[in-house]
């Protein structure tokens, strides 16, 4: 019989690839870690680990069974978490995961709502690409995500809630050079500054294209990209780059009568798990989302 002691002990090896460091994480001795994963294997009638060197790392079946493992994981945590009371909102943990725009509006108000020494919520915020914050949803890593959802697949395990169309536009700081000029602007009147964005989807580029030529491909006129939009929006501040981004991002800076105009927007929603239980701190987040997830600007 398959027991969850077992279970966790697979999960902490393959995060590892070291029965040493596992044992010593799990308070183990290696021999005993060796037969409790090696019990596991003949009950499953595969092997999970082979070693190479000093490492052990996931057969194919290992990393196969590796998801359903953390779920089935994460399902009885949160059964004894129920048990114990500690789903109540007090005690909540929300860990949320937002692709570099969502990052941007909302990460910081989210932290700022919880820094205090009466905050009834805990937060942890992974910021990354779409796909990777889906996988650590899936994996049971995250209560939910945060993207462009149209660069998320369709898929029966997921739910996608739309939350917000939000446009984007080329943006430089109060004062740039640019902003001195009168009339509208051309793409080669702006390419004379480095530009600079996020990975931009293809719908983007596409718009690009359509707008503007080949030059327009980002591969032609980005020099600068970053997943982090708040680095990006920190160094328009600081510096004669024009940013093309969401422009809600950055209020503060001042966007540029760039023509023709590309008709782009981003579409934000909320991602879960389909049919699984709500984290009890979801409705926080979209409380937040709410008040901040908005094209005030348009």
């Amino acid at each position: 019989m398959v027991t969850l002691v077992q279970l966790r002990h697979f999960l902490s090896l393959a995060e590892t690839a070291s029965f040493t460091r596992s044992a010593k994480a799990l308070f183990l001795t290696q021999p005993a870690l060796s037969r409790s994963i090696r019990a596991l294997e003949v009950e499953l009638g595969q092997r999970l680990f082979d070693r190479v060197g000093r490492r052990s790392e996931l057969t194919h079946f290992g990393r196969d069974v590796l998801g359903r493992v953390r779920q089935l994981i994460a399902d009885a945590d949160e059964l004894v978490a129920v048990g114990r009371g500690q789903l109540s909102r007090r005690n909540a943990l929300l860990r949320v995961g937002m692709g570099a725009g969502p990052a941007a509006l909302l990460a910081v108000p989210l932290l700022q709502r919880m820094a205090h020494p009466d905050a009834s919520v805990r937060i942890d915020i992974l910021q990354g690409d779409t796909d990777r914050l889906v996988e650590a949803l899936r994996n049971r890593m995250l209560d939910a995500v945060v993207v462009e959802f149209r660069h998320v697949a369709p898929a029966v395990d997921l739910s996608i809630e739309p939350l917000a169309e939000m446009r984007g536009g080329f943006m430089v700081r109060r004062g740039h050079p640019l902003t001195r000029k009168r009339g509208e602007l051309s793409l080669e009147a702006v390419r004379a500054y480095p530009i600079a964005s996020t990975l931009l989807g293809s719908d983007v580029v596409r718009a690009m294209i359509d707008a503007y030529g080949p030059g327009g491909h980002p591969d032609e006129c980005v020099s600068l990209r970053c997943s982090s939009l708040a680095s990006l929006i920190e160094l328009t501040h600081s510096s004669d780059v024009v940013m093309l981004a969401i422009r809600a991002a950055a209020p503060a800076l001042v966007e540029l009568p760039v023509r023709p105009v590309i008709a782009v927007q981003a579409h934000y929603g909320l991602i879960t798990l389909a049919g699984r239980s709500e984290a009890p701190a979801l409705p926080l987040l979209r409380e937040l989302i709410a008040e901040r997830l908005r094209d005030a600007l348009l």
